[in-house]
């Protein structure tokens, strides 16, 4: 049960008091220039809300629902998506810093990273299908049993992808990149034309 209901409201520095929010459901609201790191946001509802310069690194999100929520330009380090309420889990991500976060078995199809560095996530058991990874460093990810059927990796950076250990049907990637599905072989590629 939520205790407050909070609908196209835009809230800033000034506006949260020692950097809480109220518990509460939130819809169509705009969140910016907050610090939110270690804050306990379990079990609020944040739906069609956008996240804009803000520090939510290793903010607790037990069974919290995010729902067409954006995250621009956010610090999001060591976050455990997969505590969230799983049902209609979507977001989309555009510069930001998501390293050690965990998407561990999240059905998240056509998510959106764009500019993120997702160094040493986990991304294991999770239903990425069609999911775009666009200028986005991955450097250490886990993909292990992953779905990333028809998934977007022709401008990502620093992978390594197991194709025997996915499914990877239709995936995309760029000829720079086959050195990141290659390299459980410890073989060494060479770009240079004789």
């Amino acid at each position: 049960m939520t205790e407050s209901y909070f609908h196209e409201q835009t809230f800033e520095r000034k506006d949260i008091s020692e950097n809480k929010p109220a518990k509460g459901e939130y819809e169509n609201c705009t969140f910016q220039h907050l610090s939110l790191a270690g804050v306990d946001l379990s079990e609020f509802f944040f739906i069609d809300c956008r996240f804009v310069d803000c520090d939510l690194s290793l903010a607790k999100l037990q069974k919290t629902v995010l729902r067409d929520v954006t995250f621009s330009d956010c610090k999001m380090l060591g976050l455990r998506f997969d505590e969230c309420h799983q049902a209609g889990l979507s977001f989309r991500f555009e510069n930001c810093q998501l390293q050690h976060s965990v998407f561990y078995s999240c059905k998240i199809k056509k998510t959106i990273f764009r500019n993120s560095n997702l160094q040493e996530c986990d991304l294991s058991a999770c239903d990425l299908q069609n999911a775009v990874f666009e200028q986005c460093d991955l450097s250490g990810a886990v993909f292990e049993n992953t779905n990333l059927i028809q998934a977007d990796f022709s401008t990502a950076m620093h992978y390594s992808i197991d194709p025997e250990n996915n499914k990877m049907k239709k995936a995309r990637f760029s000829v720079h990149g086959l050195a990141g599905l290659l390299s459980k072989y410890n073989i060494v590629i060479d770009d240079k034309i004789v």
